[in-house]
């Protein structure tokens, strides 16, 4: 993933034509287009290949089976034209493998703790762990929140120049510039965006504002 703007838009809409409009508005403004589960249940594989077409499309469907089911989506999720997915580490290290290796040239980002209050009850205790499998497991990073930057610190150390995508700015919460402060290489931003009155122009405020941020 290359990362100009160190913003991904995360596109959790369910009607697939306003996902493609906002997405062709904004794709100039941002790295990559995260979509999950929502959108692809809604609008189907044509959805996931038209949003590739614009650019880096991160496929959110957070595999979290056995080694041999993982394989078999990762490679589906490929063949739409996928560049980067995620998947739950909590599974096991034989799973994230199986992902990474299914994967191929796509990259494959490990979710070590999620950004909702829940998360700091159950994958919170386990993050870091989960972190050293995803660097053993040869991921190109992780997902962990901009909701407790504290905890981007402590995970940055375990997974030294692997990427961290940081979710949870904007209506969970989480500010920006303090993740990527933190140590987040980009922030996943949803309905701060697509809910925006002028989504390029909310698009564009987000990565103004992180480009005062020095660089890791």
């Amino acid at each position: 993933m290359r990362l100009d703007r160190r913003l991904i838009l995360a596109l959790d809409l369910v009607d697939p034509g306003a996902a493609i409009s906002v997405a062709k508005a904004v794709h100039r403004e941002v790295d990559a287009i995260k979509v999950g589960w929502a959108l692809f249940l809604s609008g189907g594989r044509d959805v996931f290949r038209d949003l590739a077409r614009l650019g880096y499309l991160l496929a959110d469907l957070r595999t979290a089976e056995i080694p041999n089911t993982t394989r078999l989506i990762v490679d589906q999720v490929v063949k739409m034209g996928a560049s980067g997915i995620i998947t739950q580490g909590f599974v096991g290290e034989d799973s994230v493998r199986a992902a990474v290796e299914a994967a191929g040239r796509a990259e494959v980002f490990v979710i070590t703790e999620m950004s909702h209050p829940g998360g700091a009850q159950f994958t919170a205790p386990h993050a870091e762990e989960i972190a050293r499998l995803a660097v053993r497991a040869g991921a190109a990073g992780i997902v962990a929140p901009a909701t407790r930057p504290e905890r981007l610190k402590a995970l940055r150390e375990i997974i030294g120049s692997r990427l961290i995508l940081s979710p949870g700015v904007g209506a969970q919460g989480g500010n920006a510039r303090e993740a990527i402060a933190a140590g987040a290489d980009a922030v996943i931003v949803g309905r701060a965006i697509y809910e925006a009155a002028d989504p390029i122009a909310a698009a564009k405020g987000v990565a103004n504002e992180l480009r005062s941020v020095a660089p890791r």
